[in-house]
């Protein structure tokens, strides 16, 4: 039978609002009394009914979290930062997956305003934060991770994608290619832009021209960058080396280069961005650009948490503290690691296995 306030009141000899403040750790307790029912209460493993708590309190204590593929590895690392973070604060998280679409993206937001979550942690699919924030509710704290839609008012923890994109690029244009390619996404996402942006600027900086016959966009998933290299490769006209917007697409690509009987790095170099786990396996050695994704996630969770806190003890809601100035934008820096993807084992011994920042 589950133990109740009334069953420690009833032992404590005391009210149910002198167990509840001692429970609560509010003021108004005698400290002997409130260590009293403390020991009482874990003798009889009671467990705080989160409803009737959020009755009081106005919180469920919950909180949303939409990202847009779940079999990306990324993502997963994100989403278990996310977890640690929510758990350490007494959060429980509800995952969503849209599957890039933005109809169930719509609906999630939807569904986890209905069951009155706290907050929101989200990777959009929009790039337009007009579109990514007309369902959103008023009345909840939001914090964007890794895609962030162009001017938005909330709070976000993203990588610099330009550095990033820049790294990996100059990284290939220093090992002695000119005729680079870009995969990416096609989807309005504001990472593949900046990336994209990334990769032009290494070009201006190194006095290069981009050749836009080598760029190419189509989904963020392994088949488009399998798809986009064998077919330039079957035309006779390909690059020597791709910079794919993600790891999945790289993975694409080192597959179809090796499918076409040509090597990497010795017929086409490939890095990527992510550094998801299957990076370093020995088979693959995929050079990319490195993001701290568990700690992205989180110190999302830190952050729309703390926003959840504010407005609860301001009387204030996600809008108003959101107009008032209390956002926060963190920009992490990413890192490039090299391996051999790029260079030989032989080139590789005269690089430092992890690029200047």
């Amino acid at each position: 039978m589950t133990t109740t306030i009334k069953d420690i009141a009833r032992e404590a000899n005391v009210s149910y609002a002198t167990v509840s403040r001692a429970l609560n750790n509010k003021y108004g307790v005698h400290p002997s009394t409130q260590e009293r029912i403390l020991t009482i209460a874990k003798r009889l493993n009671y467990t705080p009914n989160a409803i009737a708590r959020g009755l009081v309190t106005r919180q469920t204590f919950t909180i949303g979290l939409i990202l847009p593929d779940i079999t990306n590895p990324f993502f997963p690392e994100v989403a278990r930062g996310v977890e640690e973070g929510a758990q350490e604060q007494g959060y429980s998280v509800f995952l969503c997956n849209t599957n890039w679409e933005r109809h169930r993206e719509t609906e999630y937001i939807r569904l986890l305003s209905e069951r009155r979550v706290d907050g929101l942690i989200l990777a959009p699919i929009s790039n337009s934060a007009e579109e990514a924030e007309r369902e959103l509710p008023d009345d909840i704290s939001v914090v964007y991770v890794s895609n962030v839609p162009r001017n938005t008012e909330h709070s976000y923890v993203e990588i610099d994608n330009i550095r990033g994109g820049f790294l990996a690029t100059k990284h290939l244009i220093d090992a002695g290619f000119d005729k680079i390619g870009f995969i990416g996404a096609v989807e309005d996402s504001l990472t593949v832009d900046e990336r994209l942006e990334g990769y032009r600027m290494a070009f201006v900086r190194s006095g290069m021209e981009v050749d836009e016959h080598f760029l190419h966009l189509g989904h963020f998933r392994q088949e488009t960058g399998y798809r986009v290299i064998r077919d330039m490769i079957e035309s006779g006209d390909f690059p020597r080396a791709v910079f794919a917007e993600n790891d999945l697409i790289a993975l694409g690509v080192m597959q179809g280069v090796r499918d076409a009987g040509l090597e990497v790095p010795g017929d086409v170099a490939v890095v990527g961005f992510d550094d998801i786990p299957f990076a370093s396996f020995r088979d693959i050695q995929l050079s990319t650009v490195y993001q701290p994704k568990y700690e992205m996630g989180k110190l999302a969770a830190q952050i729309l948490i703390d926003q959840i806190t504010t407005s609860v003890a301001s009387g204030t809601n996600g809008e108003r503290a959101k107009q008032n100035g209390h956002s926060r934008r963190v920009i992490l820096e990413p890192e490039l690691i090299v391996r051999g993807s790029t260079v030989t084992a032989a080139a590789g011994r005269n690089m430092d296995a992890r690029a200047e920042r």
